[in-house]
């Protein structure tokens, strides 16, 4: 991709009214920008890390059993009477009514959505057990939004729900998704922590909120420090992790007896990015929802419900990987591989070697940014450091003359000379992965 056909509204300047690193180097890299109070346009930087995002979540659930569909934004008010959540939900919930008069919403959650669905579906317990997820706009109407896509009312989410026939089934696809969840932030680049958390307004007795450590966090965790010293590629590491102790501030103060020593209490920050419930037949009983069992009788499945922030996280990592000159994009992210610096875009043989760089290194199945604007040398490496893209080679007529370009790694700042055919090898075979 040609940057000078490319949208990217870069700016030097620090926004008005962004209080938060994400909030301003997302604006300032051009990945997004606001259209209304808590609503932002995804630009096409921002929306290539967005579908990244995504992907690596749906990777996960699809290995997790779950499966896919795709529920309307709009919902319509009776579904939300059934359950009794209609009048209870607050403001935050977008009350609209079509031209004939009907009561609609625009959807802040899909329990009730979900749960009809499978209600007209279902029959038996030949169907169950069952996971439906979709990754879907949402919509609360936040009284005060800020921090940017962090707390906006318009969000992208993927929700998750589980019906069971019985609790031994509806734990084991909690634990399921618990795994699945571990296992999509190590994807992603991050190290989360499972904490233990109040059911909130959706209700149920089975909690978990996945924190994601980064000193800017918004809430105070307290959590036992082996959790640190856990390898998430350990099969076992769900169970250790589930069964350590971990709790934000406000409910770690409550704790009369704290179960960790004081030499091995851990405090941090954190950002949520995702949470799970497991609420029994809160709206399955209230919605009507039976299944036939193997012995003839009636049956109210067992239901559960998980959410991921997918515009959140992109925020979130920024949050945890950022430095002064901008954002440190995770390769697996990241909205390029990498970016292409041709120092002398006048210059015949600089032009001809950075599109031949371009060509053969998309060949090999990498995503490169290649800089060709008229624009000074400095401009077009404060670019890179501020999209953040995890690799940026330069070509410019010095390294030419010795058959060379320079590669640097933007996590740590450390820089290579190598030949054109040592970077395409470096680079060769792994498409959109990490290189050597």
């Amino acid at each position: 991709m040609r940057l000078s056909r490319y949208l990217l509204p870069v700016s030097r300047e620090t926004p008005a009214g962004a209080e938060i690193v994400s909030h301003q180097l997302m604006l300032r890299a051009g990945l997004i920008r606001q259209t209304a109070a808590g609503i932002y346009a995804w630009l096409p930087l921002g929306l290539r890390v967005l579908d990244r995002i995504a992907s690596i979540v749906r990777r996960e659930q699809d290995r997790a059993g779950a499966l896919e569909m795709l529920m309307p934004t709009i919902q319509p008010a009776d579904l939300w009477r059934q359950s009794g959540r209609y009048d209870a939900y607050g403001p935050e919930m977008l009350r609209i009514g079509d031209r004939h008069g009907r009561e609609m919403l625009y959807g802040p959650t899909n329990e009730e959505m979900v749960t009809a669905i499978f209600r007209d579906c279902v029959r038996s317990y030949r169907d169950l057990p069952r996971i439906l997820y979709h990754i879907q706009w949402k919509f609360r109407d936040e009284v005060r939004p800020r921090f940017g896509v962090m707390r906006g009312r318009e969000f992208l989410m993927k929700d998750a729900y589980s019906f069971d026939m019985d609790m031994d089934g509806g734990r084991a696809s909690y634990d399921a998704m618990f795994t699945a969840y571990l296992k999509t932030f190590a994807a992603l680049g991050l190290r989360a922590v499972p904490v233990r958390a109040p059911s909130g307004p959706i209700g149920g007795d089975l909690s978990h909120e996945f924190h994601i450590l980064a000193d800017t966090g918004e809430s105070e965790i307290f959590y036992d420090a082996a959790l640190d010293d856990i390898d998430l590629r350990d099969a076992a590491a769900p169970e250790r992790l589930r069964t350590l102790y971990a709790m934000e501030a406000e409910e770690h103060a409550k704790v009369a007896n704290c179960p960790v020593p004081p030499d091995r209490l851990a405090r941090r920050r954190g950002i949520e990015v995702g949470h799970i419930f497991f609420f029994g037949t809160k709206y399955s009983a209230a919605m009507g929802l039976e299944v036939q069992a193997a012995d003839g009788g009636m049956v109210t499945p067992l239901m559960g419900s998980y959410g991921i922030g997918v515009s959140r996280l992109a925020g979130a990592i920024i949050e945890a990987s950022h430095d002064e000159a901008g954002i440190i994009w995770p390769e697996s992210v990241a909205p390029f591989d990498l970016g292409l610096v041709n120092l002398r875009p006048d210059d015949p043989a600089c032009a001809e070697a950075c599109a031949g760089l371009e060509d053969r290194l998309e060949a090999q199945g990498r995503t490169v940014l290649h800089d060709d604007r008229e624009a000074r040398g400095g401009e077009k490496f404060a670019t890179m450091d501020l999209i953040g893209l995890p690799w940026v080679v330069t070509v410019g007529p010095r390294g030419l003359a010795t058959g060379t370009v320079e590669l640097k790694r933007r996590s740590t700042g450390e820089r290579h000379e190598l030949s054109m055919e040592s970077l395409l090898a470096r680079f060769g075979g792994v498409a959109s992965g990490t290189a050597a």
